[in-house]
């Protein structure tokens, strides 16, 4: 595994994508992902930001009772939401930490790579698509008893 801070340091060449024919978590493969996932972030908490705002300008009462429950159907959806959102910011916040501290990009079971096809789909994953196929396949055996 590679240990290396840099990764924000280096500039990427526009419209870079990380490849196979490259080293395994290159600097440039670490700044690519890191950028994504600070991207992915902010997106996040700019949602965030306008939920609050949204909330805030809602706080009128609706005088007809239908509108008053379909605004409240439509507050607890997004509030759910912004829930998960909250927990996704966790996992972001961890795989960039796993960047920093190179273990970005690595099984945490097994400690083999994850494919670059994989963590392009999903960024913040912390298995190989084996192990977590072997972890799906085991939640449905355990499910079934």
């Amino acid at each position: 595994m590679q240990k290396d801070n840099k990764a924000v340091l280096i500039d990427l060449p526009i419209g870079y994508k990380p490849s196979q024919a490259e080293p395994f978590m290159n600097e440039k493969h670490l700044a690519y992902f890191k950028q994504k996932l600070l991207d992915w972030r902010n997106e996040i908490l700019n949602g965030s930001t306008e939920t609050i705002h949204h909330l805030q300008e809602e706080n009128k009462k609706e005088a007809d009772l239908a509108d008053r429950a379909s605004a409240e159907t439509d507050r607890a959806l997004e509030l759910r939401t912004r829930d998960r959102e909250r927990k996704l910011l966790n996992k972001i916040e961890a795989a960039i930490k796993r960047i920093e501290d190179g273990s970005y990009g690595y099984c945490v079971e097994t400690g083999e790579p994850i494919s670059i096809a994989r963590l392009e789909a999903r960024p913040i994953a912390t298995l190989s698509i084996e192990a977590q196929e072997m972890h799906e396949r085991q939640e449905r055996v355990f499910k079934e008893d």
